[in-house]
C-alpha cells in the first residue's frame, strides 16, 4: 500500500489532519509531501476559502471548532492566508521527516507565528539544523523539488489540501479521516457496487464556467 499526504502549511485543516494522523497504526508508511496549493487552486481556476469573504469567516469558525472537538491547540498566524512558500521550501530543505512537519505546524499553528519570510523561520529552522535559512529556502534544488511535487499532485487529481493518497485513491479534508481510516484497515470498502457504479455515473448537466 502506497499511502501520501499531500499539504500545504497554509492550511489549518492540513494541521490539524497531521494531528489525527499520527494516531494512525500506518503513520510510518505515509510519506508527507509538500505541496503549493495556490499553483494546484490557480490550474483548477479555483479560488481558496479564505478568498470568498463570508466563507473565510465560516472556515475560520469550523477550524476553531474542529480544533476543540479534537482537543488540539490551534492559534491562528498573524496573518491568513499567506504566504507559505519559505515553509514549504525549509520543510523540504529537511528532508520532509516527520519531525520537520511536526516543527513548522507547531510554529505556524499551535503557537500561531508568522512564517511567511526566511527571517521569520529562524527559530523552527535552527531546530531543524538549517543553518543558513535564506540560502536553503532559495537553492534551486529545493524549488525544484516543491514544484515537481506539486506537479505530480495535480496529475494524480489532488484538489485541496489535506489530501491522503491510498494506492492512487484520493481523501481529502480533515473531517474525512473516518474514512481514510476505514478504507487503511479494509481496502475492500472501495470495491462495494454502489461505490464502483459512482465511478461511471453520468454527468446530468453542465454549469458554463464564466468568461
Amino acid at each position: 500500500m502506497t499511502l501520501r499526504w499531500y499539504f500545504d502549511f497554509v492550511s489549518p485543516f492540513a494541521y490539524l489532519h497531521w494531528q489525527q494522523l499520527k494516531t494512525l497504526p500506518q503513520f510510518e508508511r505515509i510519506t508527507p509531501v509538500p505541496i503549493a496549493l495556490g499553483a494546484v487552486l490557480h490550474h483548477l481556476g479555483n479560488l481558496g476559502p479564505a478568498e470568498i469573504p463570508a466563507k473565510r469567516r465560516f472556515t475560520y469558525h469550523q477550524v476553531l471548532w474542529q480544533a476543540q472537538q479534537q482537543g488540539v491547540p490551534l492559534r491562528f498566524p498573524p496573518g491568513h492566508p499567506f504566504n507559505p512558500l519559505a515553509a514549504l521550501r525549509l520543510c523540504l530543505a529537511a528532508d520532509a521527516t516527520p519531525a520537520s512537519v511536526d516543527i513548522l505546524f507547531n510554529w505556524i499553528w499551535r503557537d500561531g507565528r508568522a512564517a511567511d519570510t526566511p527571517s521569520a523561520l529562524a527559530l523552527p529552522a535552527a531546530m531543524l539544523d538549517v543553518g543558513d535559512v535564506v540560502a536553503s529556502v532559495s537553492a534551486p534544488s529545493v524549488k525544484e523539488q516543491l514544484r515537481q511535487n506539486t506537479e505530480a499532485a495535480i496529475a494524480a487529481g489532488v484538489f485541496g489540501v489535506p489530501t491522503l493518497s491510498i494506492d492512487g485513491e484520493l481523501f481529502w479534508g480533515n473531517e474525512s479521516h473516518a474514512l481514510m481510516a476505514a478504507v487503511l484497515a479494509d481496502p475492500g470498502l472501495l470495491l462495494q457496487p454502489e461505490w464502483q457504479r459512482i465511478d461511471t455515473l453520468p454527468v446530468a448537466v453542465e454549469r458554463s464556467r464564466p468568461s
